[in-house]
């Protein structure tokens, strides 16, 4: 299997997402797909409110992490396809910083299997969010 790329820099577009499913149709065992797009809020913390997240992150570490989740996803449930995006750098609130695309024969296997690689992003990839506020501060987000 080759590498490929996970990390996007800035927000995920709308078109990638819009070409990653328009390239699947051409897959005919495929009769489900499940989407989690997760986007930037504009939370409030301590009356000062978030208006974006800088994305870091350990490549070489990450990378690995979500391979061996890949390779946990496709065994555990009976996955065609699956593709994960993230954010690096800057990302605005109200865009796309994560992207997990889930493709299977049936329904049942994408819910699960999407809960399960999110969950597992969120907790074990070595990424990194500094929020920003509409103050100039900022803090680091705790993932979870």
């Amino acid at each position: 299997m080759s590498k490929k790329n996970i990390f996007i820099d800035g927000a995920i577009p709308a078109q990638f997402i819009a070409d990653s499913i328009a390239k699947h149709q051409s897959k005919t065992r495929i009769g489900a797909h499940n989407i989690f797009l997760g986007q930037v809020r504009a939370d409030t913390v301590d009356k000062k409110t978030v208006t974006g997240i800088e994305f870091s992150h350990y490549e070489e570490m990450a990378e690995k992490k979500v391979a061996q989740i890949r390779e946990d996803a496709f065994d555990k449930f009976d996955l065609v396809c699956m593709h994960v995006y993230h954010s690096i750098g800057k990302v605005a609130v109200g865009e796309i910083c994560i992207f997990v695309f889930v493709s299977a024969g049936h329904r049942p296997h994408v819910y699960e299997a999407t809960e399960y690689i999110v969950n597992r992003i969120k907790t074990e990839v070595p990424l990194f969010g500094k929020e920003y506020f509409d103050d100039a501060d900022y803090q680091w987000k705790k993932n979870g």
